[in-house]
């Protein structure tokens, strides 16, 4: 009976399984319709805000002029505040100093433009000798006349039929409007003045009104993005300072390029040469088409002026110059900040805002459309705005590497891999740059690309993705160490690199091998693996020269690889010091749990600490890591010290000040600034002691030796595993993990000493803090020379005193 009700139930459950899957979709599904649904929103969405925007141009068209006035305009506002005006007495001197000079100008522009009319009739031979000149040598004879006149004869052909031309009772209709009266046509013409007029006087309104509430607007605008003020604030500020530095810099750029056209066209002989260098300010605010129609009028009058071809050809000559010398010397020195827009994104910026707003969105288009993109940095619906209008790449190096592999397109990824060592290595690099950079480029570039292989082998890449990557990989490898060799002969190599399971590791170890190589260690690399598919680890048979074994696993689980390697690898080799690279591994806290629980030497998880695991492994007995580093530049950097009083016990108030700044900015335990002096590091403020007490440290006993070395910013995201510093005894007794110091440099670029940030917890530094504690070093060094400057003033003052008393007793 059981059995029977069991057989009962079962069909019953399967029942509702299959009523489940009919009633419930699966989750893949689900999330493709909600997908669909958003996008769906959003060009619903789109439609309504462009069709707000088109319908209602006559209310946001002069809203859209004063927010843009008014960015160019608050910086002045600002300046007078700060020296004291009242905020109403600001703006109205702003505004009154605004309306003269335009009014001044239009002035000017009306007046030269009456005098050039009545001009005018004056050259109609000219014009009308050139004409026919023209006409001459276009109807003279020509390659192309056989082809024009069968052109002629079929547009005739076809315009006017035969029938047509011979029918007499065809009769030719002209069609005659009515006159208007004289009160329409002066209705008329003041509708065509005070439109103008009145759309002239709503924008300085609203740029008045903007001007006197910005902080009550700025707040509004904040609340309306959202309740994170410190996302909302930053938003307001990038786009404040993108648009406003847009339109100084656009402002300044055309003032270089219309004064010396009007000079030139003076010079020249073009009438009106002055006021052609203002068209030419005003009209390169609209991009593309500014420049050209700012060109055609002076042009233009040279032809009707000159009856020769000379100021033609001048004309043309000065404004193709000023041109080339705009757009390729003032324009890259004086845009310290580009709006952040493609080529493309301003083409079609402008096409479509000249569609809805017709000439004046052809001048907004830019500023508006760098609003927008600077929103969608804090505004994830924006985010797609970023991805197709800006022109920062959307990819990272290291996924634009795993695509070009993935594409079969080795020279591309070749390309990659140059553009990236290339970026920041100066014109006549050495050789130990050329290394670090390869390096870089192999731990930040190369080894993430594989990573986000090796992440999705399993489920997103198919067979032809993987062949296509593995001889991309081996394609790329044979390149790219002929196009960076080494001249170290490797035939009794000191390192071997091995990889451990599948071919990707073998790939790894050919990269590590040609970094070693490039940093003068004798390195080589086995195409095999140790662990066949199927078998167990097989022997290896090392060069009698090795010293070190580099085992490179990529597997996100490498416990099971580690402990059959090691037992097997230290039975046949029990003197060989192993390294064991897991770079599918990143979290430190895994690490350390494998390296505890298999007692491995070295465990590492990035190319910088092999190397310097390996570089550690290489020093002779007794040597240390510091016996090797030569700082350069001791002669000028001692006088640099002295010369701004660096190590004067005065500063340390100041010190102080910029050591609490970091320490709360960056929210770590500890900062510290510290000066090289000869062979020991001077600590004015020490950073473990309650007191402002200075300290004096070797050289050998500062990780800050490391930074001046390389003169360049320095982070070690977890002191305890980097092999450099396990003599640092003040270090490990206060428990610091973490180290980021930037160099503080001076006028020259000698790095003097440096400014650094200490932590109990291993941490991690993104771009931006470390863009913020560059700006900290150098407002610090530019308070110390500023500083010097007050003293040596002062002391000149001191000197010139005492001298003219004992001049004015001596008159007596």
């Amino acid at each position: 009976m059981a059995n029977n009700k069991n057989s009962q139930i079962q069909p019953r459950s399967s029942n509702l399984q299959q009523q489940n899957e009919v009633f419930m979709p699966d989750q893949s599904e689900q999330q493709r319709t909600q997908h669909a649904l958003r996008m769906m929103a959003g060009f619903v969405i789109a439609a309504v805000v462009i069709m707000a925007l088109y319908f209602g141009r006559d209310i946001f068209l002069p809203l859209a002029l004063a927010i843009l006035l008014a960015f160019l305009l608050s910086p002045l506002v600002s300046r007078l505040k700060r020296w004291g005006c009242p905020q109403w007495a600001a703006i109205g001197l702003v505004m009154c100093l605004t309306l003269s000079f335009l009014g001044g100008t239009a002035t000017y522009l009306g007046v030269q433009l009456g005098k050039l009319s009545q001009e005018l009739p004056q050259y109609q031979d000219t014009i009308q000798k050139k004409l026919n000149m023209l006409k001459d040598y276009r109807q003279g004879p020509s390659m192309w006349d056989g082809a024009i006149q069968t052109f002629d004869t079929v547009e005739n052909s076809i315009e006017v039929p035969d029938q047509e031309k011979d029918d007499p009772n065809v009769q030719n209709v002209k069609v005659v409007g009515l006159e208007p009266s004289s009160e329409e046509a002066a209705l008329d013409w003041l509708n065509k003045i005070l439109n103008p007029l009145a759309i002239i006087g709503i924008v300085f309104l609203f740029m008045v009104l903007i001007l006197l509430n910005r902080k009550d607007l700025h707040d509004r605008f904040l609340k309306l993005l959202g309740g994170n003020l410190n996302i909302g604030t930053d938003a307001l500020d990038d786009a404040a300072k993108s648009i406003g530095t847009y339109l100084r810099m656009q402002l300044l750029v055309n003032v270089t390029y219309g004064i010396p056209m009007a000079i030139g066209l003076l010079v020249i002989g073009v009438p009106a040469a002055i006021m052609w260098g203002l068209i030419a300010v005003v009209m390169r605010f609209v991009p593309y088409v500014g420049p050209i129609v700012s060109a055609i009028f002076p042009i233009t009058l040279a032809f009707a002026v000159d009856p020769g071809w000379d100021m033609v050809l001048w004309t043309v000559a000065l404004i193709l110059v000023l041109e080339l010398i705009s757009n390729n010397v003032i324009e890259p020195w004086l845009y310290g900040e580009s709006t952040g827009l493609s080529t493309l994104a301003i083409i079609l910026a402008a096409t479509f805002w000249t569609t809805l707003w017709g000439p004046v969105g052809l001048i907004l288009s830019t500023p508006l459309t760098a609003c927008l993109l600077v929103l969608s940095n804090y505004v994830p619906a924006l985010g797609f705005v970023k991805t197709l209008l800006g022109s920062t790449p959307v990819l990272s190096p290291s996924e634009r590497f795993y695509q070009r592999l993935v594409a079969d397109e080795v020279n591309d990824a070749m390309q990659v891999a140059n553009d990236y060592i290339c970026a920041q290595l100066p014109k006549k690099p050495s050789a130990e740059e050329v290394a670090r950079r390869v390096q870089m480029f192999y731990g930040e570039v190369a080894i993430p690309a594989i990573r986000i292989y090796s992440q999705g082998h399993d489920s997103d890449i198919t067979a032809e993705h993987r062949l296509r990557l593995y001889q991309g990989l081996q394609f790329f490898n044979h390149a790219f160490q002929k196009a960076y060799p080494s001249k170290l002969n490797a035939e009794q190599p000191e390192v071997y690199c091995v990889g451990a399971r599948w071919e990707i590791d073998t790939q790894i170890s050919a990269m590590l091998a040609h970094t070693l190589n490039l940093k003068q260690i004798a390195a080589r690399n086995d195409p095999n693996v140790l662990i066949q598919s199927g078998e167990s680890e097989k022997g290896i048979v090392l060069p009698a020269s090795t010293k070190i074994l580099c085992v490179s696993i990529f597997h996100h689980a490498p416990a099971a690889q580690i402990r059959l390697l090691k037992y097997n690898l230290t039975q046949q080799y029990p003197d060989l010091k192993i390294i064991f690279a897991t770079w599918g591994v990143t979290q430190l806290e895994l690490l350390d749990e494998l390296q505890q629980r298999f007692e491995l030497e070295a465990l590492v998880n990035n190319v910088d600490d092999l190397i310097l695991t390996v570089e550690t492994y290489t020093l002779d007995e007794g040597e240390s890591w510091f016996d090797n580093l030569e700082i350069k530049n001791e002669k000028e950097r001692q006088q640099a010290l002295n010369e701004l009083g660096l190590l004067d016990h005065r500063h340390q108030i100041l010190y102080k000040q910029y050591i609490e700044e970091a320490r709360q900015a960056f929210d770590v335990d500890y900062a510290q600034i510290s000066w090289l002096n000869q062979h020991e590091m001077y600590i004015p403020v020490s950073p473990f002691t309650q007191e402002p007490v200075a300290t004096r440290q070797m050289c050998k006993d500062s990780v800050c030796t490391h930074l001046l070395y390389q003169n360049e910013p320095l982070v070690i995201e977890d002191l305890q595993r980097d092999p450099r510093f396990p003599h640092l005894s003040e270090l490990r007794q206060q428990h610091i993990r973490f180290y980021a110091g930037v160099p503080l440099k001076d006028k020259n670029g000698i790095a003097l000493g440096s400014l650094c940030l200490l932590d109990k917890r291993p941490r991690q530094m993104q771009a931006e803090d470390m863009i913020l504690l560059k700006a900290l070093a150098q407002d610090l060094m530019a308070t110390l020379s500023n500083e010097r400057k007050k003293k040596d003033k002062q002391k000149q003052i001191e000197k010139m005193q005492p001298a003219s008393s004992a001049s004015v007793l001596k008159k007596d």
